[in-house]
């Protein structure tokens, strides 16, 4: 084997370097100027995430068949990063909608199924949401208790859902739920569409970040849920869940990369204006050392991402990959918003800049989707196999 044929090639296609760059054009045109106002109003980007479809951004995971681009997991990597770095809050409701609603239904759904839901789903008629967390269960996803009882032709669901992404948006939601007494085996996944009569909206959080994602309880109450509507076998609702999480993941890795890519480039160009009058650095050493570190950590970490997006595409198992990607691309995008803020001072700190902001919406990239310690213990348990 010669050395040519020992290379990885780690570029972009040039159908996909064409995307992300009509993508930033958006981002940074179009979201980026409105992004403080609708984090300071708690206001959804319902104007956004219509021109986001406009341009096929809510049918990334969708098969060509339905409607959709099926563009898979790393061009919504590539595209998620792009739309985080200007702002969080609008790129959290496109991945939910891609990753932990449509791609589950093109992989679990039946073709009824799929033909129903999908020619609302890529033109952002509809948006999707993901229920599985609950009082009693965040990290222990098995100990759910929301309950589904057999009624005929008929599941009868009760239960609240918590922290429920773009929860008062969406018209429906996949509802993970108990169908038999055994912890994993008795649950099962159902679509859930907000018209049924008892499913309702319940308190709307109050959070640090991501402002503009409006995060709700889902109250369901005796919702008569057709047979047809379950997703996957019954049963099987948490082999279900515990998939589509590896892609969420992925998801939330793609947020972190923003996330820190606009922080550093905050630092980056405060750093840059700080010269003498014959243009040289005046910019301390400590502050290009931090720079430097986060703008290697940020290559790496992509390089990360989209080996674990490429594997997924490939339709191998990802989960310690994931969660290393969700692992390393969140804690940095915390890392690059403290920095940002410190070294940009009182600017970064007042909210002069969007360091404030991104400060307050890497948090959440550390919680959701599996906190940090469960990454670690995922990928733990990985190696210890």
């Amino acid at each position: 084997m010669n050395r040519q044929q020992q290379v990885i090639d780690m570029e972009l296609s040039a159908e996909l370097a064409e995307l992300q760059a009509s993508t930033r054009r958006f981002a940074q045109e179009e979201i980026r100027p409105q992004a403080a106002a609708l984090d300071r109003q708690q206001r959804f980007p319902k104007e956004l995430v219509q021109r986001a479809a406009a341009l096929g951004l809510l049918k990334m995971t969708v098969p060509i068949e339905h409607g959709g681009t099926d563009r898979g997991s790393l061009a919504t990597c590539v595209v998620l990063e792009e739309i985080n770095a200007a702002c969080a809050s609008t790129g959290v409701t496109i991945s939910v909608h891609n990753s932990l609603f449509c791609a589950p239904l093109a992989k679990w759904g039946t073709a009824e199924q799929q033909a129903h839901y999908f020619p609302k789903m890529v033109e952002g008629e509809w948006l999707g949401a993901y229920c599985l967390s609950e009082a009693a269960s965040g990290s222990d996803a098995a100990g759910l208790q929301c309950r589904a009882s057999r009624d005929g032709d008929h599941w009868v669901l009760n239960g609240p859902k918590l922290w429920i992404t773009t929860g008062s948006e969406a018209a429906v939601f996949i509802v993970f739920a108990r169908t038999g007494a055994d912890r994993v085996k008795g649950i099962s996944a159902f679509l859930v569409e907000r018209s049924y009569p008892g499913v309702g909206v319940g308190k709307k959080e109050r959070k640090l970040g991501i402002r503009a994602s409006p995060t709700t309880e889902i109250l369901l109450e005796d919702v008569r849920v057709p047979a047809s509507n379950m997703l996957g076998e019954e049963g099987r609702g948490f082999t279900v869940a515990l998939d589509t999480l590896d892609g969420g993941r992925l998801g939330i890795a793609a947020q972190g990369l923003g996330l820190a890519r606009a922080a550093i480039e905050l630092i980056r160009d405060h750093l840059a204006g700080q010269v003498d009058a014959k243009g040289r650095s005046t910019a301390s050493q400590a502050a290009q050392w931090t720079l430097a570190d986060l703008a290697a950590e940020l290559d790496a970490y992509r390089f990360l991402t989209w080996r674990a997006a490429i594997m997924r595409d490939r339709g191998e198992s990802v989960a310690p990959q994931s969660a290393m990607a969700k692992l390393c691309a969140s804690r940095l995008a915390n890392r690059a918003a403290r920095a940002a803020v410190s070294i940009l001072g009182l600017d970064g700190a007042s909210g002069a800049s969007d360091a404030e902001r991104l400060l307050r919406d890497a948090r959440i990239t550390e919680i959701y989707e599996g906190a940090t310690d469960i990454q670690r213990l995922v990928i733990a348990r990985s190696v210890l196999a």
